[in-house]
């Protein structure tokens, strides 16, 4: 016997005549101090992800992609990464086909083994939706997929989210309640507050020091 099997073995058996300690989770305590009225959930996330310096647009679902176009033209991008195969990848190539005057877009089509070199060293810009986000932290709620890995908004300099106002919760806990996150856990969320910083080093504060240093999301508000 291995003595992986021991250790496992000593620990099935010790719960032997062992009776389970009642579970006393209060729901209230993670929920009722942290929820709001619908009307105020966007005032909340805004008011808190702004703080950090996070840039808020509001949109329709029939005008973001021309405010997306216009905030990528603006800063001067040289190129924008998307997820061509995702429904708001397509808009985005569709809105980018009848305007050539845009920066030419960039596909995430490949393992990245593949262009690496270019992701980290060569790629200003990407564009992700999102899963929801969280009034209560300001957090907006990242689930990385095949098509849209955790790379798009982990490793440019500027990354530009789309979020449903809909879709924005009260609390993390209503978040996993409502979407049903024990049924199925993804093998990595992220929760993201507002672009990369730190402080580590002589306490000064520093942005983009490990992922964007430009965190702009667009909200829709018909969505």
């Amino acid at each position: 016997m291995s003595a992986k099997q021991n250790i496992l073995n000593k620990l099935r058996h010790s719960l032997t005549g062992a009776t389970p300690i009642t579970d006393n989770f209060d729901e209230d305590l993670v929920t009722t101090p942290w929820s709001y009225a619908p009307e105020q959930r966007l005032a909340q996330l805004r008011k808190l992800m702004e703080a950090v310096h996070t840039e808020i647009h509001l949109s329709t679902e029939q005008g973001w992609p021309e405010l997306l176009g216009q905030l990528v033209h603006d800063r001067q991008l040289p190129s924008l990464l998307i997820a061509p195969s995702t429904p708001h990848g397509r808009r985005v190539s569709e809105h980018w086909t009848v305007h050539p005057e845009l920066p030419p877009l960039k596909a995430y089509d490949r393992p990245v083994e593949a262009w690496k070199t270019e992701l980290f060293d060569d790629t200003p810009a990407s564009f992700t939706t999102t899963l929801g986000a969280i009034a209560a932290t300001g957090s907006l709620i990242l689930w990385p997929t095949r098509e849209e890995p955790r790379l798009m908004s982990l490793v440019p300099p500027v990354h530009f989210a789309l979020l449903k106002a809909s879709e924005i919760y009260d609390n993390f806990y209503q978040v996993q309640q409502k979407q049903k996150w024990a049924a199925g856990m993804p093998t990595n969320a992220l929760l993201v507050s507002g672009p990369s910083k730190t402080a580590d080093i002589e306490q000064i504060l520093a942005y983009g020091a490990h992922g964007p240093k430009d965190l702009v999301v667009l909200i829709l508000e018909d969505a």
